[in-house]
């Protein structure tokens, strides 16, 4: 009787049951259950523990912790004192910052070089004492991976090309991004995160919450070209927090989102739901919006579109054909139709023949909130003239990102 109403202590059960339950802590838990009691003190450092919780945290491998030569305790201990600090950071953005150069060193193998090895904790608390701001932790963890990229072209973020336009955007280090750092009125604390050479653009984030701005949030800056007060600085919003703004695009990148031209990345964004074939003939359309071009005030909203045609490889030699012209039906969000056609796209009148596929890239701007486009284009067949038909252009839609006007106006 008396053996049946004794208590049994949790760190009295045998070791593999024990074991089992350890796993399901934390870091911290684990760490806490070894001052619970002598046995308990030595399962909590039991390696596959630490080892699940060192892939977890800090995507150490197998082959990381032989080249240490230390225990998987040690080796969380070790990076937790150097890292501690971005743990809920680290292993999101180390991931996408694996994620991204595996994906570059297929497609875009000289922007590797142009990486920068990490910045050091030291190396950003001179930054934050220069500026005298507290950078973001989520941009410092970034930032100790790859201090961004050389001034090289082209850029990290993303490139942008017209027939007359050019942009390429770097992922600047922290040291130049310290020396872009404002304080002039209308972009108070804020510090440049990209930097275009030939268009002078910058994408900036908001060190702290002045003149409207949240917290941390990343924006491209749009002066208003109707203000007196060159202090009305309007902003296209491009993320809430530097780690969703860097993991969101490089998603687009590695998922293929954005197309590689050129050995380049290219910012345009396809919706899956922008294609419509005609017979063999399949047209898909992606879009991108240029910020370097546009303005809020007046409101002028610019856009590129790159088309691509396709004709089937399986279709028959017979269904060659040429391009003659196109037809574009336009429809803006306050409810106006503009008709356009012409002579064939951006004075091209391409052949198609069986697996030819044909790209190019046109442009619209627009003075309200969003846009649609669809129409056809016209064909005749090489082998007989007078046999002419229409390919469907898919309707697809531009619509104005997300800004927002500065107090000095809407006061």
């Amino acid at each position: 009787m008396a053996a049946a109403t004794s208590e049994l202590r949790v760190d009295q059960l045998p070791s593999d049951p024990l074991l089992h339950v350890l796993s399901y802590l934390g870091f911290r838990d684990l760490v806490h259950c070894s001052y619970v009691s002598r046995r308990l003190n030595e399962l909590s450092k039991h390696n596959p523990l630490w080892k699940s919780l060192c892939s977890k945290h800090w995507l150490v491998s197998d082959v990381d912790r032989l080249q240490s030569g230390v225990s998987w305790f040690c080796l969380f201990k070790q990076y937790y004192r150097d890292l501690g600090r971005y743990i809920q950071y680290y292993p999101v953005l180390k991931r996408a910052w694996e994620q991204l150069k595996s994906f570059l060193q297929q497609k875009c193998p000289r922007m590797i070089a142009s990486l920068k090895e990490g910045a050091t904790e030291v190396e950003l608390n001179d930054i934050e004492a220069q500026i005298g701001c507290r950078l973001p932790d989520d941009y410092r963890c970034s930032y100790r991976i790859h201090n961004g990229q050389k001034l090289v072209i082209p850029g990290l973020m993303g490139s942008m090309s017209l027939s007359n336009h050019y942009r390429s955007e770097v992922l600047l280090d922290v040291e130049t991004a310290a020396g872009g750092f404002q304080q002039r009125k209308g972009m108070r604390r804020c510090l440049p995160l990209t930097f275009c050479f030939h268009t002078g653009l910058s994408q900036y984030m908001a060190l702290e919450p002045a003149e409207g701005r949240r917290m941390f949030e990343s924006f491209y800056p749009c002066p208003d070209q109707t203000a007196q007060d060159p202090s009305a600085i309007d902003m296209f919003i491009t993320g809430s927090c530097f780690l969703e703004w860097f993991t969101t695009y490089v998603q687009n990148v590695v998922t293929g989102e954005y197309p590689i031209i050129r050995d380049q990345i290219f910012r345009y964004v396809h919706d899956k739901s922008c294609v419509a074939t005609t017979g063999d003939i399949t047209v898909s359309v992606s879009t991108s919006f240029l910020p370097e071009l546009s303005s809020v005030h007046p409101p002028h909203f610019f856009f590129t579109y790159r088309i691509r045609i396709e004709m089937s490889s399986n279709a028959s030699p017979e269904a060659a054909c040429q391009l003659d012209s196109r037809y574009w039906k336009i429809t803006t969000s306050d409810g106006n139709v503009e008709e356009v056609q012409g002579p064939g796209v951006v004075g091209e009148f391409p052949v198609m023949t069986p697996g030819k596929v044909h790209e190019y890239s046109s442009c619209t701007t627009f003075s309200t909130l969003s846009e649609y486009m669809e129409g056809h284009y016209t064909f005749h067949r090489l082998a007989n003239k007078e046999e002419v038909f229409h390919v469907a252009i898919p309707r697809f839609h531009m619509v104005c990102p997300p800004f927002r006007e500065p107090v000095v106006r809407t006061q």
